[in-house]
């Protein structure tokens, strides 16, 4: 399977169903679209689907469905900002949890948006230090 080889670090990190999604759509992509950022992208957008990042790894959501802005909209609609893999559309309560997981300072004061900003810079942090190791 060329996903297999393809597969970022951060699903490697994570459940094999994360993985299994991901490479499935991978393949199917590459078929359609041919090897490229567009493959990678379809398979971002349906791991997003039932997957949120939490620090260097996905872990399952709470519910399924689009995580942001970017995966709500339609084809051919002008491109939205994306979350890079935080849910942006769970609860407060579900993103302060994840915050706190994440050990995000100030997550106390912080409004939705602002948490969502906050856990995806953790994230990224999180995962440049697991690919240093």
């Amino acid at each position: 399977m060329p996903a297999r080889e393809d597969m970022p670090s951060t699903i490697r990190r994570s459940p094999k169903k994360a993985q299994d999604t991901w490479a499935k759509t991978h393949d199917s992509a590459v078929e359609t679209y041919g090897e490229g950022e567009r493959s990678h992208r379809t398979a971002f957008a349906a791991l997003k689907h039932s997957f949120e990042k939490v620090g260097d790894h996905w872990e399952p959501k709470e519910s399924k469905g689009p995580s942001d802005a970017q995966a709500e909209r339609s084809y051919g609609d002008k491109p939205a900002p994306t979350a890079g893999g935080v849910d942006a559309n769970a609860s407060k309560e579900h993103l302060m949890e994840i915050a706190r997981k994440l050990d995000v300072p100030g997550r106390s004061r912080m409004n939705k948006a602002d948490l969502v900003a906050a856990i995806e810079k953790a994230n990224n942090r999180q995962t440049a230090k697991a690919r240093q190791r």
